[in-house]
């Protein structure tokens, strides 16, 4: 029984500035939110770290959960998405390179699921870049 499928994104070589300004990243993650018909439930969790200017993020969703953390002192940022049901995936890899300047992104994608005769959360291989 399929259960959904999570996407999980690493970007690279992303501007500093970009991953460490909360209201870009609120404004990514609305248009995430926006593009992907996603519901949330009460309030958008944010926390900025005061020595390196690193951002979390977490987006509690009717569908499931969004979460980013940024590493302005590398140029990186992960993301996460699950989603419940399976749905069309969003186009990550130019959106980070669009909004945070990133060089690099990785996106994998994990459908997961219940065998019937087993009640036990299985992954299905690994997760596909």
């Amino acid at each position: 029984m399929p259960l959904g499928t999570e996407w999980v994104i690493d970007a690279s070589g992303c501007r500093p500035e970009a991953l460490s300004n909360i209201e870009q990243l609120k404004a990514l993650f609305d248009r995430i939110i926006r593009d992907l018909d996603l519901h949330v439930i009460g309030e958008i969790a944010w926390h900025q770290f005061p020595v390196s200017g690193g951002v979390s993020g977490l987006a509690l969703l009717s569908e499931s959960h969004l979460t980013c953390h940024t590493y302005p002192e590398f140029g990186a940022a992960s993301f996460n998405l699950y989603h419940f049901s399976s749905r069309a995936s969003w186009p990550w890899e130019g959106m980070l390179r669009e909004m945070r300047g990133a060089t690099e992104v990785s996106v994998r994608v994990c459908e997961r699921q219940v065998h019937s005769n087993d009640i036990q959360l299985e992954e299905i291989g690994q997760c596909a870049s």
